[in-house]
């Protein structure tokens, strides 16, 4: 079930926004840029699944925004931004009333996401019409980038890159050769699927679709057992991925289970149980271990846990903000601006847009995961052919 609840700061934290939008004296440093501008700070806003039952993917990439924001407060005290949260749980039709009261709101002058495709979809036309800067984590379909929208951006690969590299993995190291395909039809999984589909070719072995919310799923199951299917290539998210998963080895399914970034979920294994043993997940994300900086021991230090999927990349998005604000932006057209000439690095790569708004492809990285022991450990980087 889905509630139409927003999650927002309280009357504390709203009466910080007002004073920090209504401008601050200039530390007399800049970051990305110098700066002489009187005024420095702002607000800006971040949406998402932070409740409900696909979170999982996307709590560790709200933490690492919520970081990079106490971190450059605590060493800004004169340049105060305030991030406020909404909470869509992924769903476009609940991000989409939310996407118009951020927008219609002028104290808000940019956005940290959105963190899925669907809800990023449904709400650029918006953003874009108020001149809102975007910037998301993890939002990955190909769609987002090819309409010409001004406003979004992200800094992560799209799912052309992860599509082609999960057709690197099923050739070469899952060794595949008769790979069903399924798909959520969603936004980010009927785009994924249709990609690696394309890339496979004769390896294709058939395809079907599942319904959000979906419970049972003995049709599909069925269907993989005729196609005589060696691999399951998933495209969606937990919700549905984890019964599915539980149910096809109950019924003697014994093919290998790929799933791609939108299971890099710790509610994936656990919904699944002992199903999800040996099962991979891809991601155009890195391992914690590979960000850059002290990001992982602060997040760590933070949180008292590790960073998850898309942990450092939620850092590195907010950081393009603040960058921005530190060196003076303090309006919707000179945030976008910024975003738009931005070229620094980040914790998670380095951080610049081409055109589209797509993170420089040379810079873009995806890595295979492992279901093992319940938990899900690095295995090895795909490398992307040009």
């Amino acid at each position: 079930m889905r509630r139409n609840d927003v999650r927002v700061l309280g009357a504390v934290g709203l009466a910080v926004a007002m004073l920090a939008t209504a401008g601050c004296q200039d530390s007399g440093t800049a970051g990305g840029g110098d700066t002489t501008a009187a005024a420095c700070g702002g607000k800006i806003a971040i949406f998402g699944a932070f409740t409900g039952a696909d979170a999982g993917q996307v709590l560790s990439s709200l933490n690492g925004a919520k970081l990079a924001v106490k971190k450059f407060n605590t060493a800004n005290p004169d340049c105060k931004v305030t991030m406020q949260e909404f909470d869509t749980q992924g769903a476009p039709d609940q991000a989409t009333p939310i996407a118009n009261q951020i927008a219609q709101d002028q104290s808000f002058v940019a956005v940290v996401g959105g963190h899925f495709s669907g809800e990023s979809k449904a709400t650029m036309p918006i953003y874009e019409a108020a001149g809102m800067v975007m910037v998301s984590p993890e939002a990955t379909a190909a769609e987002l980038t090819t309409g010409g929208n001004k406003a979004f951006h992200r800094v992560v690969g799209n799912d052309n890159s992860q599509g082609g590299a999960a057709v690197e993995y099923l050739k070469n190291v899952a060794k595949s050769k008769n790979v069903f395909l399924v798909d959520d039809g969603s936004t980010y999984g009927a785009g994924i699927i249709a990609t690696v589909k394309q890339g496979l070719g004769s390896l294709a072995a058939g395809a079907d679709k599942v319904q959000k919310d979906q419970t049972n799923f003995d049709a599909t199951i069925s269907k993989i057992k005729g196609a005589k299917a060696d691999t399951i290539a998933y495209g969606g998210y937990t919700n549905e991925a984890a019964p599915l998963l539980k149910q096809a080895r109950a019924s003697g399914v014994k093919a290998k289970f790929i799933g791609f970034d939108g299971l890099y979920d710790p509610n994936f294994p656990k919904g699944a149980g002992e199903a999800a043993e040996g099962a991979s997940v891809l991601c155009p994300c890195g391992p914690v271990a590979k960000a850059g900086g002290t990001f992982g021991k602060d997040y760590e230090a933070e949180y008292r846990e590790p960073a998850g999927a898309y942990g450092a990349e939620g850092f590195d998005a907010t950081t393009v903000l603040l960058d921005g604000f530190k060196a003076g932006k303090k309006t919707r057209a000179d945030l976008l601006a910024w975003v738009d000439a931005y070229d620094k690095q980040g914790v998670s790569k380095n951080i610049k847009f081409d055109q589209n708004g797509d993170v420089d492809k040379s810079k873009v990285v995806v890595w295979s995961y492992k279901i093992t022991g319940g938990k899900i450990t690095p295995e090895q980087e795909i490398k992307l052919h040009s």
